[in-house]
């Protein structure tokens, strides 16, 4: 599959260029096909999806939450309709960064509502223990006790469960052994098997250490140890260290039967095309960005067309790399950008205002890559709101 030649735009913007200069920038005019896949695909794959925050409401925006559910639910039902399951209320919908738990499992009701019946759709949604203050949390049945409070209210919404890594476990846990034994119990109260999230401290600081070791190799024995006490309750593991070979040694540990789901916002097309020994299904944020994109070239790849995948995948990397560049966790304000461009949302807001954690030059560079991916869907669209953003910023793109 190539990229449909829609007319051309003649839309020229001046954009920042990295040394702060402006230069004029054509914009392609050409755009995939945002169209449902024909078949079913060889991968199970996942796009954690964004939040679109209500621009009018009276809040302030560090103390409270004021979510378009139209237009946040609108959004979830097109990842679907392109073939991809939603991963809910996780950090991409700025979970503990902006999403507070009551919002959360509200989203999540919504969500598992919403595509309950669609065929195909699937909702896997994010449990923790971010509704109490880790500083509050004294010890490890504290820990437990939080992870059970979310998981039975997520159950009892009839949702799938991702045990999202726990800040409060990572403040107060002595070792290994305190983890095998909060995974343990949480997992014995799992009603279906759970995907694990195992999240570098690239995106969440606060979770420096996690698994109780200093290392990787040591992690990787505490985690392959967790996974086979519980098999069972273990649907696969979601690994986001943007390290592709720390990702391989993982998935050629993992029992049979266990998924391993790349979260590398990195390296994603050669993990999930596989090798000799085995392939990463997926659960990423990038795929909430680049989601048309994923969905052709994993028909192409489900048909044995490894090099069509290739060269619908390869312009979404650079484009990737840029949005989750450090600091890592601001990569939320270039996935709600592109939904802005693409007209998916009215606005250029997020919860909290996160949207003003990137600089101009950031956004400018991903206009400039999305295009170039065939990845803004009315360029004409996408360049008027550009130039209203750049005017923002006291930039005259004309």
């Amino acid at each position: 599959m190539t990229l449909l030649d829609a007319t051309l735009s003649t839309s020229v913007l001046s954009l920042p260029q990295a040394d702060g200069s402006l230069a004029p920038y054509r914009l392609s005019g050409k755009a995939l096909p945002f169209e449902a896949p024909a078949a079913p695909f060889t991968r199970v794959v996942f796009s954690a999806a964004h939040v679109v925050a209500d621009p009018l409401a009276t809040v302030e925006p560090a103390k409270a939450v004021a979510i378009d559910w139209e237009a946040t639910l609108a959004y979830r039902r097109h990842l679907a309709r392109l073939g991809l399951g939603i991963a809910e209320a996780m950090d991409t919908a700025q979970r503990g960064m902006g999403l507070p738990w009551p919002a959360a499992l509200e989203l999540i009701g919504r969500s598992v509502a919403e595509l309950r019946g669609v065929p195909g759709a699937s909702v896997f949604s994010g449990v923790g223990t971010d509704h109490v203050d880790p500083a509050d949390i004294r010890d490890i049945d504290g820990v437990v006790a939080a992870y059970l409070h979310q998981l039975e209210a997520v159950q009892k919404l009839g949702g799938r469960v991702i045990l999202m890594a726990s800040r409060a476990l990572a403040r107060i846990a002595s070792g290994a052994g305190d983890y095998e034994t909060v995974y343990r119990r949480v997992l014995a109260a799992a009603d279906a098997p759970v995907i694990l999230h195992w999240l570098g401290e690239a995106f969440d600081p606060a979770l420096a250490g996690y698994w109780g070791a200093a290392t990787f190799e040591d992690a990787l024995e505490t985690v392959v140890g967790i996974i086979g006490a519980s098999v069972a309750k273990v649907d696969g593991i979601k690994i986001s260290l943007l390290d592709d070979q720390a990702e391989i040694a993982l998935r050629r540990r993992l029992p049979d039967g266990v998924k391993m789901y790349t979260g590398d916002d990195f390296n994603y097309p050669a993990l999930i095309k596989g090798d000799e020994r085995g392939h990463s299904h997926a659960l990423l944020g990038i795929f909430d960005a680049i989601a048309p994109a994923a969905s052709l070239a994993l028909s192409a790849l489900a048909r044995g067309d490894e090099a069509g995948y290739d060269r619908l995948m390869a312009p979404t990397v650079p484009l990737s790399r840029c949005i989750f560049r450090a600091p890592t966790y601001a990569y939320k304000t270039g996935i709600v950008f592109l939904a802005w461009l693409n007209g998916f949302q009215s606005h250029f807001t997020m919860l909290g205002g996160a949207q003003a954690q990137r600089s101009i030059g950031y956004f400018a560079e991903v206009f400039r890559l999305a295009d170039g991916a065939g990845l803004l869907r009315d360029p004409d669209l996408a360049a008027t709101r550009m130039r209203a953003l750049l005017a923002l910023h006291g930039v005259d793109a004309r």
